[in-house]
């Protein structure tokens, strides 16, 4: 009886040329199909490197099927979004992000179709088109789905690879005065002015104060505790909730002059619930944005305040004089429910006035200084010379 031949082991891959005249690469994949290579090569030593390479690959587990990242842009982007949890108003930023700026360029792709060239082409449209913040925010989302998609082993690697695209360089935002403040009180009338105060030497939130019930308000000693946030949505629904971030709640002690300005809110305006909201329309309604945003929008051109001026830009003008008034870094970031130094120091400011502060008391500490004994003397004669 003739013995049996040993087997033949697999080969990994093999190489055939085309009509063409180029030269094809297929190779057994880890799942055990036959796999052909994305493109043909133009030398039969071409496409046994491009074999060796792909082999390795799948030796160090860095293979990634070639048809898990066939999956469309769109449908995995929105998901991405629903699997998050996010708050409503994030949730609300990520899909408008998607809707408008995102979705339009690579809702149509593939997962493993998007490129690094095509999303430095998409940013550098972007930025033409819109404002270099949204843009900014745009690919910050861009790369988070991307990177997610990575993970799961659907593309090789994040094609978001723009360094400091995903970075935000807003500018300065103006400062108003305690002048300017007490005349946007005045401009935003009886009902409205509070919430002016609030915001600037509170600091409060928009949407914090929206949240505001009587028993929120304390007036002995004088103060507010914020445990909520009612941010309104694009829909005008008020989305009741969490505050920003776990430093959100807080309780904040009003200085003493508001103490008449609260108790006359409080017998005036609040709802009169014992549970009531503390700013409410004529009609006891929650107040919209909309309303309050025209009302704002009169005030600040009353008083001369540039158009790009927000009503939340008030919060500067309490960070602004919590440092002045002696505060520290820690001290400013809980009273406004921060919790980063970063984003506490974007709102405090130094301005001539204060620069001119510090450089005179320099000149008082260094004539202090030089005014006492052991001081005298410690500086380089006036008769050295140099050279």
């Amino acid at each position: 009886m003739t013995a049996r031949k040993p087997q033949r082991r697999r080969e990994f891959g093999t190489t055939r040329q085309l009509p063409s005249g180029r030269w094809q690469a297929r190779y057994w994949a880890p799942d055990g199909a036959r796999r052909t290579a994305p493109e043909t090569f133009r030398t039969k030593t071409e496409a046994q490197t491009w074999l060796t390479l792909t082999q390795a690959d799948i030796e160090r587990n860095h293979w990634v099927d070639p048809d898990a990242g066939a999956v469309n842009f769109e449908e995995y982007a929105l998901k991405w979004v629903d699997e998050r949890g996010l708050a409503a108003t994030t949730d609300e930023l990520y899909r408008r992000l998607l809707r408008l700026h995102v979705l339009p360029a690579f809702g149509d792709h593939d997962l493993d179709e998007i490129t690094p060239q095509a999303v430095r082409t998409w940013r550098a449209e972007r930025l033409d088109a819109t404002g270099a913040t949204t843009v900014a925010k745009s690919y910050r989302l861009l790369k988070a789905i991307m990177e997610t998609a990575a993970d799961d082993e659907l593309i090789r690697r994040n094609p978001c690879r723009i360094r400091g695209a995903g970075t935000e360089q807003p500018k300065e935002r103006p400062t108003a005065t305690v002048a300017q403040v007490d005349a946007l009180a005045e401009a935003m009338g009886p009902r409205w002015r509070l919430m002016v105060y609030f915001c600037a030497y509170g600091p409060m939130r928009p949407e914090e104060q929206a949240a505001l019930r009587r028993t929120s308000i304390t007036l002995d000693p004088l103060a507010v505790r914020i445990t909520e946030a009612a941010p309104e949505l694009t829909t005008g629904r008020r989305a009741e909730g969490d505050t920003k971030s776990t430093a959100g709640v807080r309780t904040i002690h009003l200085p003493a002059f508001l103490a008449k300005e609260v108790k006359r809110h409080l017998d005036w305006f609040a709802a009169k619930e014992p549970d009531g909201l503390l700013f409410v329309g004529e009609r006891g309604a929650p107040f919209r944005r909309s309303t309050f945003g025209r009302k704002w929008a009169k005030a600040r051109d009353a008083v001369g305040l540039p158009e790009g001026f927000r009503f939340y830009d008030l919060r500067h003008t309490g960070h602004t004089l919590s440092t002045q008034s002696g505060a520290t870094l820690k001290d400013t970031m809980v009273r406004a429910g921060q919790s980063s130094e970063k984003a506490a120091l974007i709102y405090q400011h130094s301005d001539d006035e204060r620069q001119r502060e510090v450089a005179g008391g320099i000149d008082a500490r260094v004539r202090e200084l030089r005014g006492r004994p052991e001081e005298k003397g410690a500086g380089p004669s006036p008769k050295r010379r140099f050279g």
